[in-house]
């Protein structure tokens, strides 16, 4: 007997159980009924079903079969000692730095790739021409860009280069070794700062002074890796970043009245902050609630600020992270509170988190009761649930940037609604997991740092606000009205290359909810949480591939899952679960109940049974039923009595598109 054959026959013996097929003259047919088993499936896959295993990469010893890093995994390391410098006047950064990168593939590399992502600014760049100018990601007509003042090896000797729009190509006076071979660097710049950075960086003009948020500021090595070399892909806005791991050492100068925070932690508080600034930090080391360590009345007072004259140097130093950013302010009002270490701790995990806010008076009154509080609570939610927080500060920055992410510190917009602050902080903190820790390639795969973080975000809302509907992002229902507009894209496609004003629906919104579908209607939380978990752990501070991710939560799981990632992942299909009708056989002890899947999406089918007394009973036929056929008859004993109402997904968990199909009431 075939295979899949075999399926249906034991599916049906276990669903069926002592109920009889019907037979001749028992067969008492209403309206609406049909007969099982068209051995069809819709679509264009040709012989393959959603069914099909997936096509993906050979496992090696680099990624396992079972998705996660294997013996001979290897990544590249990029450590920074940077100085840059702040002119406020002339909105204008400079900044040099040595950089060491550390090869420690198996190839020997003659030439490195260098990303200048404020290249993006000049008015001829690839993302200035193909974007359109006043979108979230455009450059809105300022031009700008990178002057790379200097370029040369540690002893001096200049180095050969050409730039390439956003990437510059470094050719190298000898190979770097393999498998541990380092080559060390010293690069010199400069840009004028745009006051609208693509949301990723830019100035606020508030009333007490500009607030400057500066990220993707610094030529940085772009990643090589085992899947695609080096990688290149410019930097056109939508699409964010991949880069590699790495030590920071940062000295950053600017005027004596600013107030600066950053990625890492601040090295030389004596220099920088005032005794009593001091005094503060050192309670609210102790404090589970904010502190204010520069109140609203001290902003622009002489008493707060170091005594002297001239600018001063603030320095902080990071380790294993992806990159560095930072902001600078006269206008800052900060405050900070303590997060013991939560969750299960790492070899390195810090003792605990210093939970941060820097905000203009703009910002009051809900930045000073407010933002802590929540960067704090989502912080230990996510430590909790998933993975333990593993650095010692996270910084919310009030600012131009509506929402921006980069490690320990993020920039939040919102001023004025309470449930929209807790929105972008708990979400843009929430990244700090995805793609911070677990380090994706962000232009080429978006669902998997923006989705997976709107998937965690679901269950902090509910945590954060219990009797509330979660947030839109992540609700079966709410999703409904993207999936069945036009112009529908997989969700594999490139950020770069989403239909304007889909990456939302598409990155963020269907990922979270394919996610919520397979934790609570799939696998269960119990079997996905200990999968999912097991995925991040084995690809902290490591890079995985979405092949990694289907392997891993499959492994982990116990569960064949293709028919899940290519219907949600890698297609554009929707899903319509239907009942056509109610037959009787066996002398009326049994109902046969005609089930249809109308769309190309696969699910697990939920049904409530209604009968003439009044008893309710539920029932839960497997995805497999659909494996072969998309038309399945589920038998039902009745004890003699007639069903009355039968419903599909009655509570409404999944995504069905017509949901009008749904229900079948008797005569």
């Amino acid at each position: 007997m075939k295979r899949a054959a075999c399926v249906m026959v034991v599916l049906a013996a276990s669903i069926m159980g002592c109920v009889q097929a019907p037979r001749g003259g028992e067969d008492v047919r209403e309206a609406g009924a049909t007969r099982p088993a068209d051995f069809r499936r819709p679509g264009p896959r040709g012989a393959e079903t959603i069914f099909s295993p997936l096509n993906l990469p050979t496992p090696s010893e680099v990624r396992l079969a079972s998705g996660v890093p294997g013996p001979a995994y290897w990544q590249q390391q990029a450590d920074y000692v940077i100085d840059a410098t702040l002119d406020p006047e002339k909105r204008l950064l400079t900044g040099k730095a040595r950089i060491t990168y550390t090869n420690n593939s198996p190839h020997e590399l003659d030439y490195i790739w260098v990303h200048l992502e404020q290249n993006l600014f000049r008015d001829d760049s690839l993302g200035a021409l193909s974007t359109e100018p006043r979108t979230r990601f455009g450059n809105h007509g300022f031009d700008g860009g990178v002057t790379l003042r200097s370029l040369k090896t540690a002893d001096g000797s200049e180095l050969v280069y050409r730039v390439y729009d956003t990437l510059a190509r470094v050719d190298l006076p000898r190979a770097i070794a393999a498998k541990g071979g380092r080559f060390v660097f010293d690069v010199e710049w400069g840009f004028p700062i745009p006051p609208y950075g693509a949301d990723r960086m830019g100035v606020d003009d508030c009333e007490q002074g500009p607030v400057f948020e500066l990220a993707q500021w610094f030529p940085a090595v772009a990643v090589y890796d085992d899947v695609h070399g080096w990688n290149t892909l410019p930097y056109l806005g939508q699409g964010e970043f991949y880069t590699n791991f790495g030590d920071y050492e940062v000295s950053l100068t600017v005027p004596r009245s600013h107030v600066v925070v950053a990625t890492g932690v601040l090295q030389n508080p004596g220099d920088t902050l005032t005794p009593t600034q001091r005094e503060r930090w050192a309670e609210a080391k102790r404090s589970a609630t904010a502190v204010a360590i520069v109140k609203p009345e001290e902003v622009g007072t002489p008493e707060s600020r170091p005594e002297g004259d001239g600018p001063l140097t603030w320095r902080f130093a990071a380790k294993d992270v992806r990159t560095f950013a930072w902001a600078s302010s006269p206008a800052f009002i900060w405050d900070a509170a303590f997060l013991p270490g939560v969750g299960p701790e790492g070899p390195d995990g810090p003792e605990g988190t210093m939970c941060q806010s820097a905000y203009p008076k703009e910002a009051l009154p809900l930045w000073g009761h407010k933002s802590t509080d929540d960067l704090r609570f989502s912080i230990e939610h996510y430590s909790r649930m998933w993975y333990r927080y593993p650095y010692p500060s996270a910084v919310n920055v009030n600012g131009r940037v509506g929402g921006m992410e980069y490690p320990m510190i993020v920039f939040c917009r919102e001023r004025h609604d309470e449930r929209g602050l807790w929105g972008v902080t708990t979400h843009e903190i929430g990244h700090n997991w995805f793609p911070m820790v677990v380090n994706t390639d962000e232009r080429r795969h978006a669902w998997m740092d923006e989705g997976f973080n709107t998937f965690i975000n679901y269950y902090a809302q509910l945590a954060r606000y219990p009797d509330e509907k979660p947030n839109r992002r992540g609700d079966a229902g709410q999703y409904l009205g993207g999936a069945t507009r036009g112009e529908q894209q997989p969700m594999e496609t490139p950020a770069d290359f989403i239909w304007r004003g889909r990456l939302g629906f598409l990155h963020y919104e269907k990922t979270a909810v394919a996610l919520v579908l397979l934790r609570e209607q799939v696998l269960g939380p119990e079997r996905f949480d200990r999968a999912f978990r097991r995925y991040i752990a084995a690809w902290a501070f490591k890079s995985p591939r979405p092949a990694d991710f289907f392997r891993c939560m499959e492994d982990a799981a116990g569960m064949d899952l293709a028919w899940f990632w290519r219907g949600w992942f890698l297609e554009t299909g929707n899903l319509d679960q239907a009942v056509t009708g109610v037959t009787y056989a066996d002398g009326g002890k049994a109902a046969l109940i005609a089930l249809r899947n109308l769309g190309e999406l696969v699910m697990p089918v939920d049904l409530r049974l209604t009968f003439s007394d009044g008893s309710v009973a539920s029932r839960r036929l497997p995805v497999e039923v659909w494996a072969t056929t998309n038309q399945w008859t589920a038998p039902q004993e009745t004890g003699g009595k007639r069903l009355v109402k039968v419903e599909i997904d009655p509570d409404g968990a999944l995504p069905d598109v017509d949901a009008s199909n749904n229900v079948w009431v008797g005569k």
